[in-house]
């Protein structure tokens, strides 16, 4: 099967929380296109901003760094940053790289935004 071209959508879900919805695979090149809907999600001054990986096939070493690049801006501008729809590998990846020390995962958007 071949690799699924990554894209990013952006959408307000609840006032002060805009969900970023992620489809395909996060490697080096989907870096232009997260980082630039990441800046259109951030422009809406959210408290919070979910990214829902439900669409997303891998994520390699790179888009772990490129996420972790994420978890970065979003700590400078004192922004909750969640996830949620990670496969149990993921989510298993989530915990060795320690992402989820500083993100809280869920296991769905509906759970992340009960949070």
């Amino acid at each position: 099967m071949p690799p699924r071209e990554f894209a990013a959508h952006v959408r307000a879900q609840r006032p002060r929380i805009v969900v970023l919805d992620l489809q395909g695979e996060i490697n080096s090149f989907a870096e232009q296109a997260l980082n630039a809907a990441y800046a259109e999600a951030e422009a809406q001054h959210p408290e919070v901003i979910l990214l829902n990986f439900a669409g997303v096939d891998y994520i390699n070493s790179t888009g772990i760094a490129i996420i972790v690049g994420l978890l970065a801006q979003a700590r400078k501008h004192h922004r909750r940053l969640l996830a949620c729809g990670l496969s149990d590998h993921y989510v298993e990846i989530f915990h060795i790289t320690r992402l989820a020390d500083f993100m809280s995962v869920y296991p769905d958007e509906d759970t992340a935004l009960a949070s």
